[in-house]
């Protein structure tokens, strides 16, 4: 019977030699370990999947352009493509110039049965695109992206998830990213427009493709209110990883006249152990250290993930700094925003913690250089405004 070569190899490899009188007895072989990441393992797979299945795109988006010179943007988070999507002509009404969905943008892990191929995932892309009143929105406004956890892949997810970079090719090609983005991995983008003397800088962080393994609490028979996990002073956890801390001290060197900071999961408070910088104070000190050394300009910190709303602020080394957390658009807990207040006393916090639908308008007054920031609800009545001069 004949053997093929690479059956024949593999006896061959398996049958141990013989050493004659006169011979030296042959050397043990020694197995040789070879580490191999996830990425590195499904990364074919993921180049034929690509091939086979059709990728959803959110539809044709009008450009930015670069000498606009802004005055208001509009901010959301937590979008979930099988709810009402109302808010989109709510948003519409404002007329914002520029809207930023900072993350959860859909709930594709929702339903994940574990497969490598995210297809929870990408179904939730595909819906998500075929709503008229989302595409409609699209079509006239210009938006930028980043995602959270539920729009990564899987909920509290970091760089540990294995799926993460076919997540981040879905995201990629979803939203039409960049080709700087693309370049790299991870999803934080960059952007200035308008002219000197008017420029606005959209960062847009990635807090989720590099970010540490969380540290949870203890655990008790009653789960902790406010979250499971535990501030962890580890000097070797990140949030952002090597690349993006360096790439991000580079944005914040450039000149502009405003900077917009978006994070996926909120900064300033300390008053929850829910996902947020506050798992980390090391690297939320970095980051309030490297925002304060940033190139002369205003500053605002945007972000979402809690399902709530509500305007922040904090003093950092005689600076102060301002947050608006704007969540969720059509996914809330609950519309009692005393209750929900009342569950979250936060001294950071200077409005009411709204837990009904919710988007955010940022307003800049160039004359007067101010900066108002709105929080509205799905009726577009205001829920808390907060203005500053920078």
């Amino acid at each position: 019977m004949r053997l093929s070569l690479l059956a024949a190899t593999a006896l061959a490899a398996a049958i141990p030699a013989i050493a004659h009188d006169d011979e030296p007895a042959p050397t043990k072989a020694v197995p040789v370990a070879v580490s191999v990441t996830p990425d590195q393992l499904l990364a074919p797979y993921y180049e034929a999947l690509r091939q086979q299945v059709v990728m959803p795109v959110a539809g044709p988006n009008p450009t930015l352009a670069a000498n606009t010179t802004l005055t208001r943007i509009a901010v959301g988070s937590c979008n979930h493509q099988n709810a009402p999507q109302h808010m989109w002509a709510q948003i519409a009404s404002a007329n914002p110039q520029l809207f930023l969905m900072i993350g959860d943008n859909v709930y594709g892990d929702n339903g994940w049965d574990a497969d490598a191929g995210l297809e929870s995932l990408r179904s939730a892309y595909a819906l998500q695109a075929s709503h008229p009143e989302f595409a409609g929105f699209r079509a006239k406004v210009p938006m930028m992206a980043t995602w959270d956890d539920h729009d990564f892949g899987l909920n509290d997810a970091g760089g540990n998830f294995p799926m993460r970079r076919w997540g981040e090719t879905l995201f990629e090609t979803f939203w039409g990213s960049s080709d700087a983005v693309r370049s790299r991995p991870g999803v934080y983008e960059s952007n200035i427009t308008g002219p000197e003397g008017k420029r606005v800088q959209v960062i847009l962080l990635d807090t989720r493709f590099f970010r540490s393994d969380l540290k949870r609490a203890a655990w008790t028979k009653d789960r902790p209110p406010l979250g499971s996990y535990v501030p962890d002073e580890s000097l070797d956890k990140t949030m952002l990883g090597e690349a993006q801390w360096a790439w991000l001290e580079q944005e914040l060197a450039k000149p502009a006249d405003l900077r917009i900071v978006v994070s996926s999961t909120q900064v300033i408070t300390t008053a929850h152990q829910f996902e947020g910088w506050t798992n980390m104070p090391v690297e939320r000190n970095r980051l309030l250290e490297m925002l304060k050394n940033r190139e002369a300009s205003g500053l605002v910190i945007l972000s979402g993930d809690r399902h709530a709303a509500g305007i922040y602020k904090t003093a950092h080394k005689g600076e102060t700094m301002w947050e608006l957390t704007s969540s969720s658009l059509n996914l809330s807990f609950g519309s009692d925003n005393d209750r929900s207040t009342a569950r979250e006393p936060d001294a950071a916090r200077v409005t009411k913690f709204f837990s009904e639908e919710n988007y955010g308008l940022v307003d800049i007054d160039w004359k007067a250089k101010r900066l108002t920031m709105t929080l509205k609800n799905n009726t577009s009545a205001t829920l808390a405004e907060q203005s500053f001069n920078w």
